[in-house]
């Protein structure tokens, strides 16, 4: 497995792509209310993206036998965990959803997911939220440079079954530099059986822990891109783009400030 390091220059502009990401987020954050439809969150980040000069790294992305994403952002709604497609559907009290948001900024991406509520959740639903971010948070707590990564999927892996939730596994994390998905794969849980590999500084990974109140498959629908539950419960998915360092880490994806979701 070949996993590429970046050098300082590299990760400064991996860092201004970092930005631009956080700064579409906010803006989609302020639609997040009853009866905003999930096409005017798409809307918004596309005119932070393209504000930049910065292109989008979903819209046009293509897999095989599926038609090109149609959006700037995925915004999944419920039981969508990822790749949910906006479009007219209007969010109303007591959803959840995630927005999941990708730049490339002068040959150099960013990626970053949250899950925000929208006006009164369930008790159920906060605690999802709150599960998935800690996840998150322990995950960039436990980075460092050489570690192997199943030590830190261990950590996440407990987190979630502990809460007595599932954890997706047919979904994880990925390198990223100049492509959205590069090696190595990122799994959310212990696996002996995958490629472990370790943390070595100058690589940048995007950490995203996707988890279900229910179970852990899922299926799906039929546009071809949106994953869901299959047995319609609720999830959750929150991400960030990391770069590790000799000092620790670096959240590339966090505020001007250092500060985001899951970061304490």
């Amino acid at each position: 497995m070949i996993i590429a390091k970046k050098t300082p220059a590299q990760l400064a502009l991996m860092r201004k792509a970092g930005l631009i990401v956080h700064e579409a987020h906010q803006a989609a954050r302020s639609l997040i209310k009853a009866g905003t439809t999930t096409a005017e969150i798409d809307a918004i980040v596309e005119k932070v993206i393209r504000g930049h000069n910065a292109d989008p790294l979903f819209k046009g992305h293509r897999v095989p036998g599926v038609v090109p994403f149609p959006a700037c952002a995925c915004v999944s709604v419920n039981e969508e965990i990822v790749h949910g497609i906006p479009g007219p559907r209007v969010l109303k009290d007591g959803d959840i959803v995630s927005v999941d948001i990708g730049v490339r900024y002068q040959g150099w991406c960013g990626d970053a997911a949250v899950t925000w509520p929208v006006g009164e959740i369930s008790a159920e639903a906060r605690k999802l939220l709150d599960i998935c971010e800690g996840t998150l948070s322990l995950a960039i707590k436990k980075m460092k440079a050489n570690i192997v990564w199943n030590k830190v999927a261990r950590v996440m892996e407990s987190n979630v079954k502990n809460a007595g939730f599932a954890v997706v596994e047919d979904l994880c994390g990925h390198g990223i530099g100049q492509q959205m998905w590069e090696s190595p794969q990122v799994p959310n849980y212990f696996s002996p059986l995958s490629g472990d590999f370790k943390l070595q500084a100058g690589m940048v990974v995007a950490i995203e822990p996707m988890v279900a109140v229910g179970t852990k498959n899922l299926k799906v629908l039929d546009d071809g891109w949106t994953y869901v539950t299959a047995d319609g419960s609720l999830a959750a998915h929150f991400e960030h783009t990391i770069a590790i360092t000799e000092d620790g880490v670096q959240v590339m994806t966090a505020g001007p400030d250092g500060k985001a979701w899951g970061i304490v």
